[in-house]
């Protein structure tokens, strides 16, 4: 068979084969936003979300088939809302809670507890995927704590959102696999209890997210800090408002820092 004739078969194999992948390799896979920036999102399309700063490091994402995700529950911001699915990190008291209000179906927690040496979560309900990847953090002694923090990865139809948590280092080759293609990055700009904002920067730069969404800081100084480094290559905006609306089709097609927490940020 000459390589002309061969080309349409590879194809089909590799649509079957793309076919019967298993959902956990799923994930998000890499690609480019080129959509310009919508004001008007659909709900109803599979690859959409609605996203609320609910303050500190806790968003709450909402999926079109009614899902509700808290991000970093600490039992205080966005209590009330009865959410699905919580994620937790617990490197300071602010990012998770033991006490879980009724009605939440997964409790994530992204450190290693229990005697485990690692903690892993890969679960699906309804519309969206939720997975973690494990990174180390400070403890008060000066050492390491390994697996001590996790990204959370969240997917929902094309669309993928990150939220960085804890994050104390710079991202290796394994995390970045285990992650995937990000189009949303939930960033903590703090530069001290986490990590110091130039570090940060590189840590944007390593996921390439079109969308950044800075959360864990005080002050409007700390955004404008964030702005001015990233200017040559990030838009940035400041909707009055808490709450957006985001699909995978209408992603800004320049790279834009969207900053929900307002001047404040918790």
């Amino acid at each position: 068979m000459s390589a002309v004739a061969a080309r349409p078969l590879l194809a089909l194999l590799a649509l079957v084969a793309l076919a019967m992948a298993p959902e956990a390799l799923a994930r998000c896979t890499k690609d480019v936003a080129t959509a310009p920036l919508l004001h008007q999102v659909d709900l109803r399309t599979a690859s959409a979300a609605r996203i609320t700063f609910l303050g500190h490091a806790s968003y709450m994402i909402e999926t079109p088939q009614g899902v509700r995700v808290i991000t970093d529950y600490n039992g205080v911001n966005g209590y009330g809302r009865r959410p699905d699915i919580v994620t937790m990190n617990n490197a300071h008291g602010t990012h998770y809670s033991d006490e879980i209000e009724p009605g939440v179906t997964h409790v994530l927690r992204g450190w290693a507890e229990g005697g485990r040496d690692l903690m892993e979560h890969d679960i699906t309900l309804r519309d969206v995927q939720v997975w973690n990847v494990p990174t180390n953090v400070r403890d008060w002694g000066g050492g390491v704590r390994r697996n001590g923090n996790s990204i959370f990865g969240f997917r929902i139809g094309e669309l993928c959102i990150g939220h960085l948590g804890h994050l104390h280092h710079r991202l290796e080759p394994e995390h970045l696999k285990q992650l995937g293609r990000i189009d949303v990055l939930m960033v903590p700009i703090d530069g001290s209890y986490t990590m110091g904002v130039p570090l940060m920067l590189d840590v944007i730069r390593q996921i390439e997210p079109q969308v950044v969404l800075p959360m864990h800081y005080w002050g409007r100084n700390q955004v404008e800090r964030l702005i001015g480094l990233l200017a040559d290559s990030h838009e940035a905006v400041w909707p009055d408002k808490r709450t957006i609306d985001i699909a995978k089709a209408s992603l800004p097609a320049r790279p834009t820092i969207i900053v929900l927490g307002g001047s404040g940020g918790d």
